[in-house]
């Protein structure tokens, strides 16, 4: 409900809240976008994905369980949980830390490698479909800036800029 000086009851003017509920409807509408097609082509949720892809890009394909859980934002059972789900398929392996024995790494195994590499190529025909593709150069670049900016309000001490400045 917007009053007749074009403010809401939320407090947000009319060109904030159209932009806010068009931003929310998308964060609600894309997990599923991409959780559909990554379950329908590749049997993985996107979360699992995502957990495989940062471990294909990782040194030795290998990760503290801690830094996959940083770099995935997740909490560490939510990861240890996805984690154990992966294993069972043989897709990743947990090995002791040769460098600190109280920690464990998760390792990309080569079953696991190549459920990426099957997995990647449509993933990516659907962020390009849903989401580049809708948008010109420029809103690519103006999007990029957007989500920058949010970020630095979500991500102050920039614990996921390792994630996200990857590709800079």
């Amino acid at each position: 409900m917007v009053d007749s000086d074009g403010v809401s009851a939320n407090g947000l003017d009319q060109p904030e809240l159209a932009a806010w509920v068009r931003l929310a409807t998308v964060l609600e509408l894309l997990p599923g976008v991409l959780d559909a097609q990554l379950r329908r082509d590749a049997g993985l949720m996107h979360f699992e994905y995502f957990v495989l892809a940062m471990l294909s890009e990782a040194p030795k394909r290998t990760l503290r369980m801690s830094e996959l859980a940083a770099q995935t934002n997740s909490t560490p059972p939510r990861l240890s949980h996805v984690v154990t789900r992966l294993e069972g398929r043989g897709l990743v392996e947990r090995i002791p830390c040769p460098d600190d024995a109280r920690a464990t790494n998760a390792h990309l195994t080569a079953a696991g490698w190549r459920k990426v590499r099957q997995a990647a190529p449509g993933h990516v025909t659907n962020v390009r479909d849903n989401v580049v593709d809708a948008l010109t150069a420029e809103q690519v670049h103006q999007l990029r800036d957007i989500t920058e900016a949010i970020l630095g309000r979500l991500d102050p001490d920039g614990s996921m800029a390792a994630t996200y400045h990857r590709y800079d």
